[in-house]
């Protein structure tokens, strides 16, 4: 296989698929921290992949379903969004045999967790997503999202600095 030929031979797109599938479906599972959607979209970007197999090269297999998990991400997002702006505050029932008092702090903190990652701009989140829960390195990060590692590291300096000022420094 040369680097150059395209991803339509069966041999060559199935061999994309096992470099590639864990990597993505890592990557989507940590940001959207939804295992089945996480799976759907792997199989939905390799969809695309092979839709457009003519056009996207060995090389630059790995990039396009990187690039087209994240959009569909995104698009699932807006989706999802919109539809929790027109539904009623559900309430969750918090009984439990543990201290009360460590739960609330707990949850609260959890919560303020959660609302800083998700204020965090969409390339910050994502990279400090990749480097502190998948544990990917700054190389990695920088291949996979088509960036250079000084960008890389400059947001996840951001990133930090940001979940500091909001949640304290206890990161």
């Amino acid at each position: 296989m040369e680097k150059s030929d395209n991803v339509c031979k069966e041999k060559v797109f199935n061999q994309v698929f096992v470099d590639n599938a864990k990597d993505l479906f890592n990557f989507l599972h940590f940001k959207y921290q939804d295992e089945d959607e996480a799976k759907d979209l792997v199989q939905e970007a390799f969809g695309k992949l092979w839709d457009n197999c003519n056009k996207v090269t060995i090389e630059k297999a790995r990039g396009f379903l990187f690039v087209c998990a994240n959009n569909l991400m995104k698009n699932n997002l807006s989706k999802k969004n919109t539809a929790l702006k027109h539904q009623p505050d559900l309430k969750v029932d918090e009984s439990s045999k543990e201290n009360p008092q460590y739960l609330m702090e707990e949850s609260e903190f959890e919560d303020k967790l959660n609302r800083a990652l998700q204020e965090l701009p969409e390339e910050q989140r994502v990279t400090l997503l990749l480097k502190r829960i998948e544990g990917k390195k700054q190389k990695e990060i920088a291949e996979m999202l088509g960036i250079s590692e000084k960008a890389v590291e400059k947001r996840l300096y951001k990133a930090m600095n940001t979940l500091r000022e909001k949640l304290g420094n206890i990161l």
